[in-house]
């Protein structure tokens, strides 16, 4: 039933192998990240809705949230450079204030 809604909207279904867990760990964890972090807290409206939030979490995944694997730099940003003790930090926020960012003020 799912892939006739996927097929019908021009899209294309690719199977996985059964017993692959590897084959989908990367998907797995942007998903299940996105469901927790997004999707468990707000209420999609409609489909115009569900594209502006998504668009907003993917901005915000790959321009400031920090990843463990990089060194705590996003994967389309700079390493941050090692803070002072006297650091001023600003807030903003993203979807309403369902996601913070936090940046070094200058």
């Amino acid at each position: 039933m799912f892939d006739e809604v996927f097929t019908s909207e021009g899209l294309r279904i690719i199977n996985t192998l059964p017993r692959a867990p590897q084959a989908n760990a990367f998907v797995e964890r942007w998903i299940g990240g996105l469901r927790r972090e997004l999707l468990d807290r707000i209420l999609i409206v409609n489909a115009r809705h569900l594209q502006h939030v998504l668009a907003e979490y993917e901005t915000h995944f790959n321009m400031h949230r920090p990843h463990r694997a990089l060194g705590q730099a996003a994967p389309l940003r700079a390493p941050p450079t090692p803070a002072e003790d006297d650091v001023k930090v600003i807030r903003s926020d993203r979807l309403s204030g369902l996601i913070h960012e936090y940046a070094q003020v200058a």
